[in-house]
């Protein structure tokens, strides 16, 4: 029996059928949010239920994983001899710290990255607390202060540092999208974060800190912030990186080096100093040629600094010749595809968008310097090729980023997102 309304003469039905058919019309971001209709997503398929993850993502980075292990084996002979110890020992702990970083990536992919970010702003805090230990009282390595040790453990803050950094710049940019252009209001407090924190990495880390600006840079531009607010951002960032360099002999005789080495070819000036290295990660890639000298078989790692870790793409390039350092390249494109034109491009909200966007620069842009310093494209620095090279802490961070990747691929609709243009 049909219940007719007294005002409108319609049926209880009819007015609960229209109920359903108004909501399914409303457009929603996240729930509870006050930013405006940015992607045109309806209720219902934002709260369908999570699908896997990325399965593409995470097997490239397993493979890389893998193949990490067989190159820092290749790589690390001479150094174990010289150091009283086995590669094989050397390569036990980094595999075991790659299961560590499998386990991290594991376990974040298992968190709502919306929880996560409610930690941003604790994180940035703890890791400026981080970094300031770490000035005053950090173990020097490589004439750098960039490791600080706490009991047995000997972690970078910087890499810390990099993923709160992108956390916070993501949920800032989140937040203030209702008034994105204004000067006070969003781009002075979001450079706050980002200011400090370049400086902190900058002074023992410079190449770290250009690649993190970089970093936020593009975040913010994703972010809508205005064109003229990141021109002169670039221009302060530019600045910053020049006084960085003017005010260290070492940083100045990279710079030099690498001048010396593209406008001429000064076979005594690379035989010393910074040149050094560049002429023997040169000699080992053209060692390799196109399919390398085998597995193993590398001469060059007993005259590379570090082959293990800064240069350990052109121990690649040596065993596994051109075929296997391009095949390397494209695992991290294939990274950078599936984490921006897959992930960050169909996240279910800005937020999700924003900090794919930001954990994918990081890990390929790491991955393309790394390499670009073997190949000569780029100056000399200190930036690990991620799940490849040897080491622990950035191991560890990329495998918590890759987890964020991962999670936010478990959201994903399935449907075509439509970014906001206003």
């Amino acid at each position: 029996m049909n219940v007719r309304s007294r005002s409108f003469g319609t049926t209880k039905n009819q007015l609960l059928t229209t109920n359903n058919t108004q909501k399914q019309n409303l457009y929603y971001t996240t729930p509870n949010s006050k930013v405006g209709s940015i992607f045109g997503t309806t209720k219902d398929e934002l709260d369908a239920p999570d699908q896997s993850s990325d399965q593409v993502l995470l097997v490239t980075i397993i493979g890389l994983m893998i193949f990490g292990c067989m190159a820092v084996y290749s790589s690390i002979a001479f150094f174990a001899q010289s150091h009283g110890t086995t590669a094989v020992s050397l390569v036990s702990g980094h595999a075991i710290k790659l299961l560590i970083a499998f386990f991290v990536m594991i376990f974040i992919s298992k968190i709502n990255y919306r929880v996560l970010a409610r930690f941003s702003r604790f994180a940035m805090l703890l890791s400026w607390g981080l970094l300031i230990v770490m000035h005053l009282y950090g173990d020097v390595s490589w004439g750098a202060q960039r490791s600080l040790s706490i009991g047995s453990v000997s972690f970078q803050p910087t890499s810390f540092a990099a993923i709160a950094l992108i956390l916070h710049v993501a949920v800032l940019l989140y937040e203030k999208q209702e008034y994105i252009k204004n000067f006070k209001r969003a781009f002075v407090p979001i450079m706050f974060w980002v200011g400090v924190t370049f400086v902190l990495i900058g002074t023992e880390d410079l190449s770290s800190a250009a690649v993190l600006m970089g970093i936020c840079i593009l975040m913010m531009f994703v972010g809508r912030i205005s064109i003229p607010q990141l021109s002169g951002l670039i221009l302060i960032g530019l600045i910053g990186v020049a006084g960085f360099i003017s005010i260290s002999p070492e940083r100045q005789s990279r710079i030099d080096q690498y001048v010396a080495q593209i406008t001429e070819i000064n076979d005594q000036n690379f035989e010393s100093a910074e040149g050094y290295q560049a002429q023997q990660a040169h000699i080992a890639i053209a060692q390799g040629q196109l399919f390398g000298v085998g597995i193993g078989k590398s001469t060059q790692r007993d005259f590379l600094p570090a082959p293990y870790n800064d240069f350990i793409f052109a121990i690649i390039a040596e065993e596994y010749g051109i075929v296997g350092a391009i095949s390397v390249i494209f695992a991290y494109l294939l990274i950078l595809y599936r984490g921006i034109a897959v992930i960050a491009r169909q996240a279910p909200d800005v937020l999700g968008t924003l900090i794919a966007f930001g954990c994918t620069l990081l890990i390929s842009l790491y991955a393309f310097v790394n390499a670009g310093v073997a190949t000569g494209l780029l100056p000399v620095t200190g930036l690990p090729m991620p799940f490849v090279s040897y080491g622990g802490s950035s191991m560890v961070f990329a495998g918590a980023m890759s987890g964020m990747l991962l999670n936010i691929s478990r959201h994903i609709a399935n449907i075509k997102t439509r970014f906001y243009n206003g």
